[in-house]
């Protein structure tokens, strides 16, 4: 997967805007919250996502990922190379962090966007 193929991945779901960060991160957000960054000017490029609870662990000890730094605690975690996920596998982590940071928003914020 290359960054172009994440972001078509990203921007399908509704209500997202794309900014850069921090000077070298591409965040896709839904409501000004974060829900996928991808870390640019790296080799090989990482990216990070917000998964359950309970998949905390079991995914970030998984060879190529780690807990995310400065969010771990809220369980996001990062994966090394872009490469080491298939589309599909992308395509759903990247989909449940969506759905995970949606469902937190307030109501008046998902009001805003259109939401019910």
């Amino acid at each position: 997967m290359n960054i172009e193929e994440l972001q078509v991945i990203c921007k399908s779901n509704e209500a997202v805007t794309e900014n850069i960060k921090w000077k070298d991160d591409l965040c896709f957000c839904i409501g000004e919250k974060i829900f996928f960054v991808i870390g640019l000017n790296q080799s090989p490029t990482s990216a990070a996502f917000k998964v359950l609870d309970e998949e905390f662990e079991e995914i970030s000890s998984r060879e190529g990922f780690k807990p995310a730094p400065y969010t771990a605690r809220y369980k996001w975690v990062m994966a090394n190379d872009l490469n080491q996920l298939t589309e599909k596998e992308w395509q759903f982590y990247i989909e449940k962090s969506y759905s995970l940071v949606r469902n937190k928003l307030s109501a008046k914020i998902k009001k805003q966007l259109g939401f019910t």
